[in-house]
């Protein structure tokens, strides 16, 4: 290219404006933009707030009583929400009301920095088309006390304003002619209900139809202290506000310095919670008015049994305002609402001792769980929390001095079966009381609450525990003799393992293998129907290593007077010991049974004791004296 040349230039880029189908949008703005036609009410009665609050910033001087009033004609259908705020001029409504995006209330913020202020994005009247076929605004401003103006539209694309007669006082009522689907919202009744819930935190006073009473006519009590004690101010505000279950302790949510301004007040519930079981209730206002109903995950995942109201005007609403922001002043609540939990447990349990044990008995389990989120809940339970027992709920402390001055030698023993079972059984033979490990967080808890006492933790069903629990012999058995006590008292798939353990009067416990037992239930033919496949990949990976063949193992108790005996008579020859030998099988079978355990047939165990009596009975020497079938009346003075 020679240097006189130029490459022509681009040609300009052509900008084109993008274009809004005003119908579809007002259409899905006002109809899908929320999840329930309720939030019309809120937004409705948000408007009438914000109005209140900018005729005080505008005339604060001015007399000025703030009211909002709500009414319903069940019979017209129709429902009007009335304040007595700044109202609007004739612009106003051309510039705020009828265009969408466009609020007065954010751009009065953003002037003034108030943080009394509600409303955000210049959606919320559009709700209004959500519920009502018809829509009428009747508005005089406080700036043109004289000047009445009427807004009308239906569907929201298209509206009227005509001049009319001024309002006696400065304000705004909006009318809702409802569709037919919505006709419901204009009983009163419900209209308090609805708005009891969303305008609770409300500093105006928001009245249903004529009522005297405001529907937020409730104490707050961290925005004014009330007289008498303030805890006793908390409880009857958790007991209005709960709407589950009744609290059974209170505490507060303060502003954190640095952190969050949020405020209010946590509770705790009662109402049982089961591990899976989620009861969180939390209900965020932003600035007074209600903006998420089911706030739950603000609270951590382990608090189950907490309810609670918070107020904040540094979160973030969605478009909606029904939802918040996952921004960082919602990962700082968290923290702040996680730590307030923290405190107020700490404080129930070191100042008021009858509602911290009421907690413990109705939360234990869920607070196993918490106390290994947080080592500061750990510290607070560990040795007051219950565990479930075989011997009923007891802390970890009494469940290891319980075992202290028995056979447990001052050990946690945790089952991991799941219920009765030989461990419950060998345990209740023993008199030590044996935790049940199946249920939810015990088995964690245990294992820490020992590391941090430096006490043993014998786990039942597991390798290492049975090891502790079912001891080698002193020396081992002929293999003559295990043959035969193999044969006459094991069952197909049950391994024989001669041990000594306690008690002694206890000659043998059937173990079943919890590896076998799994593998047998994911093998069945309708495992895949009812178990998800990654869980069943995981569960068959981990029970590849065993073979399946021994489902239980037969500790046979040498230190047993019973074993002991048994053997002598069968190293003599003694033809009483398979007559024996029967009755122990017999033994092990309805032991097994009622434990739970696969050990047998329980109708040839029985039989099999009838004929062990009968073998017996049929070796009395003869001219001992007959049993009588009852005893005869006893003579005065003569012993039982």
């Amino acid at each position: 290219m020679s240097e006189g040349l130029r490459p022509d230039p681009a040609p300009a880029e052509e900008l084109r404006t993008t274009e809004v189908d005003l119908g579809g949008l007002v259409s899905v703005l006002a109809t899908h933009l929320y999840s329930t036609p309720l939030v019309a009410l809120r937004e409705l009665v948000q408007n009438a707030h914000d109005s209140h609050t900018r005729r005080r910033l505008e005339d604060p001087q001015g007399a000025h009583r703030p009211l909002i009033r709500v009414r319903g004609d069940a019979a017209r259908a129709l429902v009007s929400i009335e304040d007595t705020g700044a109202g609007l001029t004739e612009p106003e409504i051309h510039a705020y009301l009828a265009t969408v995006g466009t609020g007065y209330t954010r751009l009065l913020r953003e002037v003034t920095g108030n943080d009394e202020l509600i409303g955000a994005f210049g959606l919320g009247f559009l709700s209004a088309f959500s519920v009502a076929r018809e829509v009428t605004v009747t508005t005089t401003s406080h700036r043109e006390p004289d000047l009445g103006h009427r807004y009308r539209s239906r569907g929201g694309e298209q509206y009227s304003v005509e001049p009319v007669a001024a309002r006696p006082t400065p304000g705004t009522v909006v009318e809702l002619a409802l569709k037919p689907e919505h006709a419901h919202l204009a009983d009163e009744y419900a209209l308090r209900e609805v708005l009891a819930r969303y305008c609770v935190l409300l500093p105006i006073p928001v009245h249903v139809g004529e009522d005297e009473q405001p529907v937020n006519n409730v104490p707050v009590p961290w925005r004014q202290p009330v007289p008498g004690d303030q805890y006793e101010a908390r409880m009857r505000f958790a007991t209005t506000f709960g709407r589950r279950f009744e609290p059974l302790t209170a505490f507060p949510v303060d502003p954190v310095d640095g952190g969050t301004d949020a405020i209010g007040l946590l509770w705790v519930q009662d109402g049982g919670t089961y591990g899976s079981s989620d009861n969180r209730d939390l209900s965020v206002h932003l600035r007074g008015m209600l903006l998420a109903e089911d706030a739950r995950d603000l609270l951590p995942g382990w608090a189950g049994f907490i309810g609670g109201v918070i107020e904040s005007s540094r979160l973030t609403p969605t478009a909606s305002r029904e939802d918040l922001q996952r921004d960082d002043h919602y990962r700082a609540l968290q923290q702040t609402l996680t730590d307030a939990i923290v405190a107020g447990l700490h404080e129930t349990a070191r100042l008021r001792p009858a509602a911290w044990r009421r907690i413990l008995a109705r939360h234990g389990q869920d607070l196993l769980g918490a106390a290994l989120c947080d080592d500061r809940l750990f510290t607070l339970l560990a040795d007051d929390v219950p565990v479930p027992t075989s011997q009923g709920d007891l802390t970890a402390g009494a469940l290891r001095a319980a075992s202290e001055g028995g056979a447990g030698g001052g050990a946690v023993h945790v089952a991991l079966g799941s219920g009765g079972g030989f461990e419950e059984m060998l345990y209740r033979a023993m008199q030590v009381p044996i935790a049940r490990g199946d249920r939810y967080a015990v088995l964690p808890f245990l294992r820490r609450y020992c590391q941090l006492r430096g006490c043993r933790i014998v786990e039942l069903g597991s390798a290492s525990g049975n090891r502790e629990l079912f001891r080698d012999p002193e020396r081992p058995l002929p293999a003559e003799e295990g043959a035969w006590l193999c044969a006459a008292l094991a069952d197909e798939g049950e391994q024989l393992v001669p041990a000594r353990f306690d008690p002694p009067g206890l000659p043998l416990v059937l173990v079943p293998d919890r590896e076998a037992e799994l593998k047998a239930r994911i093998e069945d033919d309708q495992a895949d129907a009812r178990i998800p496949s990654a869980a069943l990949r995981l569960a068959r990976a981990f029970t590849a290593r065993t073979d399946g063949e021994v489902r239980a193992r037969l500790y046979l108790n040498l230190a047993s007077p019973a074993v002991q005996d048994l053997l002598t008579a069968y190293r003599a020859g003694h033809t009483g010991s398979a007559t024996a030998a029967g009755l122990l099988r017999s033994l092990k079978v309805i032991m097994a049974t009622a434990s739970g355990s696969a050990g047998g047939d329980l109708t040839a165990a029985l039989a099999g004791i009838g004929t062990a009596v009968s073998a017996l009975t049929a070796a009395v020497p003869a001219g001992l004296p007959a049993v009588p079938d009852s005893p005869g009346p006893l003579s005065d003075g003569e012993p039982a």
